[in-house]
């Protein structure tokens, strides 16, 4: 029902190209990563998947007031966002625990790593929140690349613009081999970066090796975009970049289709 509501004009705006579907799995639990560029993200990817999928929202969303909060309200859950409350400094727990739960019941959990929109459509360091839910459930990890929602809907912008979008899946990440070790902060970190350069791979963005918030913070200070965040390793966890490019949408359909 939820897509039936919100699915056609979305589909409409942005006519979604996908690219490894395959990869999703028909059944089971498994944890979607996704590069984070723009609101509509959690909007865009479930449009292409057969299997609903979750992913955690601000509870503000949910408590507006007035014809404008009972809209917005009724438009994340229509897309299936969860709420979640952010405040006291709870939000990693709270946000693992909702996974952890919808991994659980065999379902579909979607989560950024960079834990917040990219500043520039560069790729930031992860947040280990991902490494813990994938060691904690035991599901699979399955690199998302959002490609061109930031064109769609620039940082500032309420309202997205129309344009084709598309959508890179990677292959499935197996890290049962770490299994008993989520408490082991550089095992964390050594999978949170094993996660982001997937990511990498498959979206062609620049990487830069400080979290997304501490850019946002330092360009509000009034620091230059060229300034700040330049003094990076080429790749998570200092391994070289994957030569790879921004993919590319298919030219022979106008509409939604899958390679």
């Amino acid at each position: 029902m939820k897509r039936v509501l919100v699915g056609p004009l979305l589909r409409l705006m942005f006519r979604p190209w996908v690219r490894g579907l395959e990869n999703i799995p028909g059944d089971g639990p498994a944890i979607i990563a996704s590069n984070h560029l723009a609101v509509i993200d959690s909007f865009v990817l479930p449009l292409v998947l057969d299997r609903e999928i979750v992913f955690i929202g601000k509870a503000e969303y949910f408590s507006g007031t007035g014809l404008k909060g009972r809209l917005t309200a009724g438009f994340m859950r229509g897309v299936g966002t969860i709420p979640v409350d952010r405040s006291g400094g709870k939000a990693s727990e709270a946000a693992l625990r909702t996974g952890l739960n919808r991994l659980a019941d065999g379902g579909l959990f979607g989560i950024y790593p960079e834990g917040t929109r990219s500043p520039d459509g560069r790729l930031y360091r992860g947040k280990t929140g991902v490494a813990r839910l994938a060691l904690e459930s035991g599901a699979p990890v399955i690199p998302v690349a959002m490609i061109g929602t930031d064109k769609a809907q620039p940082i500032g912008k309420r309202l997205p613009k129309p344009m084709r979008i598309g959508i890179v899946i990677g292959e499935p990440l197996d890290f049962s081999r770490y299994a008993g070790m989520e408490n082991d902060r550089f095992i964390l970190r050594s999978v949170t970066d094993e996660i982001l350069y997937s990511l990498m791979s498959i979206s062609g963005q620049e990487y830069v090796d400080i979290y997304a918030a501490t850019q946002k913070a330092r360009l509000a200070a009034g620091v230059k975009a060229t300034q700040a965040g330049t003094a990076a390793p080429s790749a998570p966890g200092g391994r070289r970049a994957p030569d790879v490019q921004v993919p590319e949408p298919p030219q022979e359909t106008p509409g939604p289709s899958v390679d």
